[in-house]
């Protein structure tokens, strides 16, 4: 496993062809999280924020929405993802 492989940008992409949403902003969050209990070490890539607004959360509840994100990025969380702080909205 390659940790701190994986970029904001990168999960950009994946989202917005999985998802097709109105809006959406990743943000890697990792450097506020060195030298917290569990953290890789890896300066970039493991810990990151997604505020994501689309179409395709309408109806869904909180759990549903979240899934479906994680779904989208099950390719990329096992090349060092350690943490999601994730706010998906309907329109």
């Amino acid at each position: 496993m390659t940790f701190g492989s994986v970029s904001a940008s990168q999960m950009e992409a994946v989202l917005q062809q999985a998802l097709q949403p109105e809006s959406i902003t990743v943000t890697d969050d990792t450097a506020e999280h060195i030298g917290h209990a569990g953290h890789s070490g890896a300066p970039t890539g493991t810990h990151f924020t997604i505020q994501i607004r689309g179409r395709c959360f309408n109806g869904l509840s909180h759990v549903q929405r979240h899934r479906l994100v994680y779904d989208a990025l099950r390719d990329l969380i096992p090349q060092g993802v350690h943490a999601l702080a994730i706010k998906a909205e309907p329109v």
